[in-house]
């Protein structure tokens, strides 16, 4: 038996969640023919829900995370 102390890392956490929810609201774009990064983009700049469809609660899953740990998490990973 293992005496140690797991640890985790919530950021490293947090940041995979926020890939995942970002893949599969770019994969429901995508089936439903929209451009995502348009879509996305468009959502981040303007905060208006419209720009994701509610198909497979895309929509839903975008709004479960706050916009600005969206694009720092982005930014975080674009400058590793």
């Amino acid at each position: 038996m293992d005496d140690r102390t797991s640890l985790y890392d919530l950021s490293t956490i947090k940041e995979s969640l926020v890939f995942e929810t970002l893949k599969e609201v770019y994969d429901a774009l995508y089936e439903r023919g929209y451009d995502p990064i348009n879509q996305i983009v468009g959502f981040l700049l303007t905060n208006d829900p419209g720009y994701i469809s509610s198909y497979k609660d895309a929509r839903k899953k975008i709004l479960s995370i706050d916009r600005a740990s969206i694009v720092a998490i982005l930014l975080k990973g674009f400058l590793k």
